[in-house]
């Protein structure tokens, strides 16, 4: 049995710092498959992921063997760059072989947040230009870099100075594409926006991106982070859109719960930052062994099961359930779903009162009507049954309370 410290909650509030005021401090035991258990044996079905990062759900097997056997081999052996790592390049080459081939060598980092970094350096670096532009209500991470580009003021306003000659636009307003010019290194997008309610594009509109690009020599960025790795029905969510960007940024779902990040382009474009300057992008430990382990076996195992196909179904089985009153509309693809209430005091108590009940659910960044249900990609239907009649049973007693 795990030896727990009594006062675990009061110790992490103490020693950790926190991102909010009111973290939930659920005091976890373990985890496994679509389950997450607390210090008190509590069992709470995960409709959350890891906030979409554990797309196998937890301890898959398959993922924990790969991590066991790299670390019987080597872990860090050298800085990211130096050394030929088979896991690395396995990785890499299997990707590289599942994308465009415009889109054709892989930078590994560490995070979400550290690949925009890299892929913000990469168009400013290819287009010899400053200006970057972005979506409002946009997010790509939280260092000073990936900040400038949310689309966010009131979470970024205490830290300005960020980075200059950044402008924005709206999500899916074609008039807005005027603002790409011949100044502009590059336009940051996400292939679904994440925070800001789980918006898909409209009207052609990543393809009206890609073209007004071309028009003025900028490079389109498709923030995949939240909707790659199978999540929406494709390898990534730009393949559901008629598009190829010039670069991707990679991160949470692919290394089946380890922490990860990665950009990707084209091979003319990546190996500028290899000269004037060298180390133009460096990281110590992006490429860990035992990490691109996990991620190779992530990758290996979403495409070579029915897990990318079964996630329009479950998708399809979340919306036939989750019929309700309270609930105006279920946004998003496949299983990067928010289900949309009227007012953001209903959506805090259906989460409170489902984790009350033994499934987890979260909120969205930006959208504080939505209720976030992003679970493993392995979950399964009678579990999607279990946890949409627990939401349902939630709503319910919101109605009733407020009669």
């Amino acid at each position: 049995m795990l030896q727990v410290h009594n006062d675990m909650k009061q110790d992490f509030l103490k020693y950790q710092a926190q991102t909010s005021p009111y973290p939930l401090g659920m005091e976890i035991s373990h985890a496994i498959g679509s389950h997450i258990y607390d210090t008190n044996h509590k069992k709470y079905l995960d409709f959350v992921a890891g906030v979409s990062a554990c797309a196998l759900g937890h301890q898959h097997p398959r993922v924990n063997e790969a991590i066991k056997n790299q670390l019987d081999k080597y872990s860090h052996v050298m800085v990211y760059g130096e050394y030929a790592q088979s896991p690395a390049v396995d990785y890499c080459k299997l990707l590289v072989s599942l994308l465009p081939p415009q889109l054709n060598k892989v930078y590994l980092v560490n995070s979400g947040t550290e690949a925009c970094e890299g892929a913000l350096k990469l168009v400013r670096r290819v287009t010899g230009r400053s200006q970057l532009i972005s979506c409002h209500n946009a997010y790509h991470g939280n260092t000073m870099g990936s900040m400038s580009v949310m689309g966010f003021e009131e979470r970024k306003q205490v830290f300005r100075p960020l980075i200059p000659d950044v402008d924005f636009i709206t999500f899916n307003n074609k008039d807005d594409l005027q603002k790409i010019t011949t100044k502009t290194a590059g336009i940051i997008l996400e292939s679904i926006q994440g925070g800001a309610g789980f918006i898909q594009p409209t009207n052609d509109f990543l393809v009206k991106v890609k073209q007004r690009c071309e028009e003025v020599g900028a490079l389109m960025i498709i923030d995949e982070i939240q909707p790659g790795f199978g999540r929406t029905g494709k390898l990534f969510g730009f393949e559901n859109y008629n598009v190829v960007p010039d670069v991707i940024i990679i991160g949470k779902g692919m290394g089946g719960g380890m922490p990860v990040g990665g950009f990707i382009a084209n091979s003319n474009h990546m190996d500028l930052l290899s000269h004037d300057p060298k180390l133009g992008h460096i990281t110590t430990f992006g490429g860990h062994p035992v990490i691109a382990a996990a991620c190779l076996a992530t990758l290996q195992e979403i495409t070579e099961t029915d897990l990318i196909k079964q996630t329009l179904v479950k998708e399809r089985l979340f919306r036939k359930l989750l019929v309700h009153p309270l609930i105006t509309e279920i946004r998003g693809k496949g299983l990067m779903l928010a289900a949309m209430t009227e007012d953001p005091e209903i959506t805090n108590q259906v989460i409170f009162k489902c984790q009350d009940k033994g499934l987890i659910l979260f909120w969205l960044l930006f959208e504080g009507c939505a209720i976030r249900i992003t679970p493993p990609l392995t979950i399964s239907e009678a579990e999607i049954i279990e946890g949409c009649a627990i939401i349902l049973e939630a709503l319910n007693e919101i109605m009733e309370e407020n009669c």
